[in-house]
């Protein structure tokens, strides 16, 4: 199965660009590795990737969620308090200022992003900075917006989508696949009109129990949104053992209550079979859809009975996330994992970035990774970051 670096060299050919600002970041990636990880101090000089979440606000309720799903930590009256708490336009704009020079790759996340009041104005300042942004959404509001998204000329647009009609609107919400669709549409209607090939456009698709059986259908179905990338990610999945393992970790190591761990719990990774999924991705990759496929992570066929089956069992080790990613919540705290945001090292609001960025909680918290078996904490072990980020273990 291809690894997430091969959409680099189809997209040089298209633009190069484009190609050159995500080949620096991947290099920076390398860099940060080689240079920063070893450091004994928890320094680190590197910034390639920058995550966004804007908004705590849905309109749809993906069961598995962390978020808003099944078990989600964002709901009801909390949900709504914690939307008042949102970072002005103004204050995002001073962050760019900030990291710039670094020229990270921008990831702007949700929550649904499009119901952040300034989306529009925030891109345009970032891309207008020299960064390269991406947005990920739900796609239900890209055909409202799909005329300026094209003017603009964003970057990359990562849309999610879970499965053939009536599978994907069972996790994600009835309707959710036809906006979606119509979405694609309408962007690709005005790229011609046009005159333009932005944005790149790609699904991301969570694999689970209720969804790993249609995934071919939905490939076929893909074949005509006229994608750049389709990437299955295998998904984010824990059990009460890890949990409270975990819980205890964090209390003691660094002085840190859990609240989002649970929140993927959900067993939605139970009862799959690992031969038929993996056949159903190879025939995938297999065929030629037009577009590059990716699985997050690439795993030997005997290994994905693991992945589901055996969850404290890890599949990549040693973390490189907190050495060149941050994360910026709704709220201007700042963390390194973008799904697990109890350990906050820093607010926007209050201080430099850079000084969060380098600060005693973020040294701290890249020593304590490092001090780890396998370079994972014990909720780690199938966190999407991490199977983008860690290396490979031998044999998986």
């Amino acid at each position: 199965m291809k690894t997430n670096f091969s959409v680099v060299p189809r997209l040089m050919k298209r633009d190069p660009r484009l190609a050159f600002n995500v080949g620096r970041a991947l290099f920076s990636q390398q860099r940060a590795l080689l240079f920063d990880r070893p450091r004994k101090d928890g320094v680190s000089n590197e910034l390639y990737l920058m995550y966004f979440r804007l908004t705590p606000l849905c309109n749809l309720r993906c069961v598995m969620c962390g978020q808003r799903g099944d078990k989600g930590v964002l709901k009801g009256a909390f949900a709504a308090a914690e939307a008042k708490k949102i970072v002005p336009l103004e204050d995002y704009k001073k962050l760019v200022d900030q990291i710039k020079h670094k020229k990270p790759v921008v990831y702007l996340w949700g929550g649904e992003p499009f119901l952040y009041p300034d989306l529009f104005p925030l891109v345009d300042y970032m891309m207008e900075s020299g960064l390269t942004v991406a947005v990920n959404t739900n796609g239900t509001l890209l055909e409202k917006h799909a005329a300026e998204i094209v003017k603009r000329k964003w970057h990359a647009l990562f849309v999610s989508l879970d499965g053939f009609e009536e599978t994907n609107d069972a996790i994600r919400g009835e309707g959710s696949y036809r906006k979606v669709v119509d979405g694609f549409a309408a962007i690709n209607r005005e790229k011609e009109r046009q005159g333009s090939h932005y944005p790149y456009m790609g699904i991301v698709t969570t694999v689970g129990n209720r969804n790993y059986k249609d995934l071919r259908r939905l490939a076929e179905a893909a074949d005509g949104f006229k994608l750049a990338w389709h990437i299955y990610n295998l998904g984010t999945y824990t059990n009460p053992e890890i949990v409270e393992e975990h819980r205890a970790f964090m209390r003691e190591r660094l002085a840190t209550e859990i609240e989002c761990l649970p929140a993927y719990a959900t067993g939605y990774n139970e009862g799959i079979d690992g031969q038929l999924l993996y056949d159903i991705l190879k025939g995938i990759h297999g065929a030629d859809f037009g577009h590059p496929i990716i699985t997050v992570p690439a795993l030997e066929p005997d290994k994905i009975e693991i992945y589901y089956g055996d969850l404290k069992t890890p599949v990549r080790k040693e973390c490189s996330v907190p050495w060149g990613q941050a994360n910026v919540d709704y709220d201007g705290d700042v963390h390194f994992c973008a799904d697990y945001n109890d350990y906050v090292i820093g607010n926007i609001r209050e201080t430099p970035f850079f000084e969060i960025y380098n600060g005693e909680k973020a040294r701290e918290f890249r020593k304590a990774l490092k001090e780890r078996p396998d370079g994972l904490f014990p909720g780690c072990v199938r966190c999407y970051q991490a199977m983008l980020c860690g290396k490979r273990l031998p044999g998986f």
